[in-house]
């Protein structure tokens, strides 16, 4: 099995942008997302985007105003970005998101941790120590955002099989495996060249997270958070600090 940034190293990188629809479809949705908690036009702010990948949320802050930090452990991801933020106010860190405050002094008016990337850290107390860190680089009011899917009840039988997406040339389908404390994820790539098709796989485990243990902990550091119904089935959480 695979840490987390071996996966996206050896296997998703190279086709995540791919897997969101391409570029125009992905920031077209990382826009909505944006205009959904509030980032409007409106006075020049910080903002730092945790597990910024290709800048599906970066971008459209930036545009809106925004002077983002994008931090990434996928240096491809982060060419990427850069790529198709040519001209906006966008600095990239190629480092783990829990380290983020080596690289951040300036107080941030909203931070993000998008696409179930908070399920990525392995450990329940390392999502909490997260939050603590984004609990003192908050500004006063400002917002952190979360989104995040719910494996507490993983699903089960031929539900463990999703299809991400395919065209002439690719098919991505994910296999879910249920563990006691994580949901180890299965990607499953196949290939076609010229008459003959390839195949990749790798795996890597997330995180199982209790909507209710993520509010509670949220609460402890002084960010009173709520929890709707995000994109593509996944949990969004609005926290706020004081």
């Amino acid at each position: 099995m695979s840490s987390v940034s071996e996966h996206y190293a050896n296997l998703l990188a190279p086709i995540y942008l791919w897997t969101a629809g391409g570029i125009d479809a992905a920031l077209t949705q990382g826009a909505n997302d944006v205009a959904l908690f509030g980032a409007g036009r409106s006075a020049r702010r910080v903002a730092l985007d945790l597990g910024a990948g290709f800048g599906m949320h970066a971008i459209p802050l930036a545009r809106s105003g925004y002077s983002v930090t994008a931090i990434d452990t996928s240096p491809v991801l982060l060419a990427e970005l850069r790529k198709y933020a040519e001209g906006l106010d966008i600095r990239t860190i190629e480092t783990d998101l829990v380290r983020f405050r080596e690289h951040v002094t300036t107080k941030a008016d909203l931070i993000l941790c998008m696409r179930d990337t908070i399920t990525h850290l392995q450990e329940f107390a390392h999502v909490e120590n997260l939050f603590e860190d984004v609990a003192e680089a908050l500004a006063p009011a400002g917002r952190f955002v979360i989104t995040f899917r719910d494996y507490t009840n993983p699903p089960r039988g031929d539900a463990r099989f999703i299809p991400v997406r395919s065209d002439a040339d690719r098919i991505h389908t994910c296999f879910l495996e249920e563990a006691p404390l994580h949901v180890v994820v299965h990607d499953l790539v196949h290939e076609r060249h010229g008459v003959s098709w390839s195949f990749r796989g790798s795996s890597y485990k997330k995180l199982r997270l209790a909507p209710d243990r993520v509010l509670q902990a949220l609460e402890r550091v002084g960010l009173g958070g709520a929890i709707d119904t995000g994109p593509g089935g996944m949990l969004r959480v609005i926290a706020a600090s004081a």
